[in-house]
């Protein structure tokens, strides 16, 4: 099935799913946007949510900047619209709920509602494949127990080793160290496992240089660990530090309140009254306004306190019964949420009893009725996709048969081709082999016969010349002279006869002619072996001649080029099949660049094989010789 098949078996694949696809880790907007909330990089955080595509997504993840951000009426307000109860996308169930849950974690309303809406978003984040908003989530939650952690030890550290199994970027570890010191601090077990993290974070810090956001929640624990070791200087520095980085951030509002009634603290203990009465009055304009009457209790507590050390009793007493009244109210507020609280239960009970009932109903009329649709969507689906399957097979066979024809066709030109190539390059050697044989034929009666019969005519012509002169006393000398001469010009006549027939046109055959070669060339330098196995019979003689000529060549090459000291030349007829090896121990050569030479040459012995149907074989090593197999069928 080739790509185009499988692009349209994916598309109708995917018109048979039903509902939203989830959030991908892949998804570069929405890891960057989770990424940024961690960072508590909120207005860059909104900024990325122009990217998203789905609107409806992208308005629930810039109201969650904004709650996150602003703190505001205006941004509750926008999220207490959302309806998700019946939402069935796990992307923004999981999002809904964490708007639902900040609003109601930033209101003060019930916790058991804080908890249950991060809870949800946390089970929703689980279906998805995105680990940021897993983590998302997980942070959440790690911050609705921050405020209840002598209530909700176990918890608390549950989500918070979950968190660690996960975390993969300094940022992660940040928080770890920094909720586990929360912990810590929170519990009063102020041991040496305090400081140590908070040593750690300081350390983890350094190195990753995290924004002033991030560091200021940090900040606020070194400050309360240098009050503790009584080292006031450092824990003024450290409330101020956040005060002053963070007086221009909605977020961190209650970090400055918080550091402003610290410092206050701090101040009351060295006595500085003023001062610290000074901190209680700045505080007022960073309290909560979710939570005013929480805020003005500690505010009208703290400012009672210094009002009488510095002796303004009235306005001391009179804070004092505000504190008071606030007190009141908030036990009453405490009390009658506690109560609406089990009446909400109450009704919620019954209300989800009813909503059971009817939901049992409708999801399985609806089930039956997505079960049918499914039924028939994939029905057709997969009728289609059967057919196209069929079609693009069928076209595939087709197409692969007219590929093999051509390609049949192609194989047998090919092989036409290589055939007349050979059959000319055999007809190139066999012309050039004889040509090179008249070539040496000639130069041996010019050399060696030429003069010989050179040297005879002279003498012939000084014993015409000088026959009657008694001058001439080695007259008998000079005739025995032009005898030899005459002797030996008739064997150098013979021996170009014998070697014309190659020494196996006589009677002695081809093994003969080679052992004579052999016998002819060793002496005290050089030894040639040959060693025979079935060449009882006699072969034709226009082969012999070849098969001698082509081991001549070898031979001499051996002796001539490869500087050999020992040939070993073996010949052996099995099955209709004469083996040739010939070996040596001259300084070999690159088999994959034959050496070009005079005279027969490896190329042409190779044609000369090939036109007589057999295979050439050939293995050198430098410096360790040279190894020729050839194999002739006859």
């Amino acid at each position: 099935m080739n790509k185009i098949t499988l692009n349209i078996v994916f598309i109708l694949s995917c018109i048979t799913l039903y509902g939203s696809a989830p959030i991908k880790e892949k998804d570069t907007v929405y890891k960057t946007y989770f990424q940024s909330l961690k960072q508590l990089e909120y207005k860059n955080a909104k900024y990325h949510t122009k990217h998203i595509k789905n609107e409806q997504i992208a308005s629930l993840l810039n109201n969650l900047a904004e709650i996150l951000y602003y703190r505001d009426d205006y941004a509750f307000k926008k999220g207490l619209t959302l309806e998700v109860d019946t939402i069935s996308n796990p992307v923004i169930s999981s999002v809904s709920f964490l708007n639902l849950g900040y609003i109601s974690l930033y209101t003060n309303s019930n916790n058991s509602n804080v908890f249950n809406y991060f809870s949800k978003a946390y089970k929703s984040s689980l279906e998805l494949e995105n680990i940021e908003l897993r983590k998302a989530c997980l942070l959440a939650i790690l911050e609705f127990y921050r405020q209840e952690i002598l209530q909700s030890n176990n918890l608390y550290n549950k989500y918070l080793k979950e968190y660690s199994t996960i975390a993969d970027q300094p940022i992660d570890y940040f928080w770890i160290k920094l909720y586990e010191i929360i912990f810590y601090t929170k519990s009063k077990d102020l041991d040496n496992r305090f400081f140590y993290k908070i040593k750690e974070l300081d350390s983890l810090s350094n190195l990753n240089k995290f924004n002033d956001p991030c560091l200021a929640r940090f900040d606020i624990q070194k400050a309360y660990k240098f009050e503790i070791l009584n080292q006031k200087d450092s824990s003024v520095f450290y409330y101020q530090n956040i005060i002053q980085k963070n007086v221009n951030q909605p977020f961190n509002k209650h970090l400055v309140f918080k550091s402003l009634i610290r410092l206050s603290e701090v101040h009351a203990k060295e006595k500085k009254y003023a001062m610290a009465l000074h901190s209680i009055n700045k505080a007022e304009k960073y309290k909560n306004n979710s939570d005013t009457l929480k805020s003005m209790f500690y505010l009208l507590r703290y400012q009672s306190k210094n009002l009488e050390k510095l002796h303004r009793y009235k306005e001391a007493y009179n804070t004092l019964k505000k504190s008071l009244e606030i007190e009141y109210d908030l036990d009453y507020r405490k009390n009658t949420l506690q109560n609406s609280k089990l009446e909400i239960q109450l009704k919620t009970a019954e209300k989800e009893k009813k909503i059971v009932q009817l939901l049992n109903t409708n999801l399985q009329s609806e089930a039956n009725r997505v079960r049918n649709r499914n039924l028939f969507i994939g029905a057709i689906s997969f009728i289609a996709i059967g057919l196209l399957i069929t079609l693009l097979l069928y076209k595939n066979i087709k197409r692969k048969q007219r590929i093999a024809e051509q390609q049949h066709e192609i194989e047998l030109q090919k092989t036409e081709k290589l055939l007349k190539e050979q059959e000319l390059s055999a007809i190139d050697a066999m012309i050039l082999g004889q040509e090179k044989e008249r070539q040496r034929l000639a130069n041996d009666l010019h050399d060696n016969l030429g003069s010989t019969l050179a040297t005879v005519k002279l003498h012939f012509q000084h014993l015409r010349n000088n026959k009657d002169n008694p001058k001439i006393k080695n007259i008998e000398e000079l005739y025995s002279k032009t005898d030899t001469l005459l002797e030996e010009a008739y064997q150098k006549v013979r021996t170009i006869a014998h070697e014309k027939n190659s020494g196996v046109m006589a009677n002695q055959g081809l093994l003969l002619a080679i052992k004579n070669l052999a016998k002819k060339v060793s002496n005290g330098n050089l030894l040639v072996e040959v060693q025979d196995y079935g060449l009882e019979q006699r072969l034709d003689n226009a082969l012999e001649i070849t098969i001698f000529r082509m081991i001549q060549e070898l031979v001499t090459n051996a002796i001539k080029h490869a500087k050999a000291t020992e040939i070993h030349i073996s010949l052996t007829n099995h099955d209709s099949l004469l083996n040739i090896i010939v070996e040596d121990n001259g300084k070999g050569f690159d088999t994959r660049v034959l050496p070009k030479k005079e005279g027969m040459g490896l190329a042409t012995i190779e044609k000369r094989v090939e036109h007589l149907e057999g295979t050439f074989e050939m293995d050198s090593t430098l410096g360790k010789g040279t190894n020729i197999i050839i194999n002739i069928p006859i």
